[in-house]
C-alpha cells in the first residue's frame, strides 16, 4: 500500500527557492551549522578532471539504491535522549581512535540490524550527537568498535587519520534521508552512500581511510558524487523526486565500504518503498564526481 504524501507536495517542490536554505534540525537541534560541508550546495561546482575514472571504478552500471524502508529491517535509526537518559561507558575496540565519554543510551535502543549495528543518539538537551559502530550490549555492560561524539552547534572535526562510528571518519546522522524532511518537500544537506572498493587515501571532509590499495582509480573516502544535471527527475514519483533534487543540489558524500551507490536513510513507516524503488532507474552514468577544492574545506 502506497503511504499517504501530502496533496500540496508537488506544488512546495515547485516553488521552493533555489538560494540557501536554513541547516536541517532534529529534535530541536539543528543537524550541523549552516557552512558545514554537509549542508553546502555543490551544484555550482564543477566536475572533478578525474570523475570518469572514478565512476567506473564505483560502477557505472550499479543502480542508485536507497538503503531504507518503510520497514524497520532496512535503515539506520536515529533515537533521540534527554538529560535524564541514563549513560553508559562503554567498551571500545578501536579505543585509541574513539571519544571515550558516558554515552546516553535510552533503555530500548533502536540499533541498525545487520553487520555495523550502529546506534545513533541525539541528546536534544545538550545539541550532542552520540554515534557509535557495532554496538552491543553484554552482560558487562555495552561494547563497540568504535564511537564518536558531535556538538551539533559547533562541531569539531576528528583528528586527521581517526576514524568514527564511519569508515571515513565522519558522523553518520547527518548524511541520512528522513522521512520528516520529504514530508516538509525538502532534502537540504547531502547524503551518505557507499562503494565497494576504496582506495587508501581520504579527502575532505573525510578524516579516515578503510581503503587496501593506492590505485589511483578507485575513490577516495570523502569523495562527492553529484547527479548529473540533464537527469529529468520530474519524472520520478514525488519520494524520489526529493531524494533526486537532494542529489543534484547537494550531492552524496563516500562514507564506507559497502554496495555500489548504496544511499543512507531512517527506517519509517511514512516511506513509499514503491518511491524509493523508482531510483534505481538511475545507475552510476547518471552521476559524476566532483571538484569540491571550491568549498574551502579543510
Amino acid at each position: 500500500m502506497r503511504a499517504l504524501v501530502p496533496a500540496a507536495l508537488t506544488a512546495v517542490l515547485a516553488a521552493l527557492p533555489a538560494g540557501a536554505v536554513a541547516a536541517p534540525t532534529l529534535a530541536g537541534c539543528p543537524v550541523l551549522p549552516d557552512g558545514d560541508p554537509w549542508n553546502l550546495r555543490v551544484d555550482h561546482l564543477p566536475a572533478a578532471r578525474d570523475s570518469a575514472a572514478l565512476m567506473r571504478s564505483i560502477g557505472l552500471g550499479a543502480r542508485l539504491h536507497a538503503d531504507f524502508s518503510s520497514r524497520g529491517r532496512y535503515g539506520i535509526p536515529v533515537n533521540v535522549a534527554g538529560a535524564g537518559t541514563r549513560r553508559h561507558r562503554v567498551r571500545f575496540t578501536y579505543a585509541a581512535e574513539s571519544d571515550r565519554v558516558p554515552y546516553p543510551i535510552p533503555a530500548r535502543p533502536r540499533i541498525e540490524r545487520g553487520a555495523d549495528r550502529h546506534l545513533l543518539v541525539v541528546d536534544r538537551d545538550a545539541c550532542r550527537l552520540y554515534e557509535l559502530y557495532a554496538a552491543r550490549r553484554t552482560p558487562r555492560g555495552w561494547v563497540a568498535g568504535s564511537g564518536a561524539v558531535w556538538d551539533l552547534r559547533r562541531p569539531r572535526p576528528r583528528p586527521l587519520g581517526w576514524t568514527s562510528a564511519d569508515a571515513a571518519g565522519l558522523p553518520i546522522t547527518p548524511g541520512l534521508a528522513r522521512w520528516e524532511e520529504v514530508r516538509a518537500g525538502r532534502i537540504a544537506h547531502a547524503l551518505r552512500f557507499t562503494a565497494p572498493r576504496t582506495r587508501r587515501a581520504f579527502v575532505p571532509p573525510a578524516r579516515h581511510h578503510a581503503g587496501v590499495s593506492d590505485d589511483p582509480a578507485l575513490p577516495p573516502m570523502g569523495v562527492r558524487l553529484r547527479l548529473r544535471a540533464s537527469v529529468r527527475i520530474a519524472a520520478f514519483p514525488p519520494q524520489a523526486r526529493v531524494v533526486l533534487r537532494a542529489l543534484r543540489e547537494y550531492g552524496m558524500i563516500l562514507a564506507d565500504n559497502g554496495s555500489p551507490l548504496f544511499v543512507s536513510g531512517t527506517p519509517s513507516p511514512g516511506w513509499d518503498d514503491d518511491d524509493l524503488h523508482a531510483l534505481g532507474r538511475l545507475s552510476g552514468r547518471h552521476f559524476e564526481v566532483i571538484d569540491t577544492r571550491g568549498l574551502g574545506v579543510p
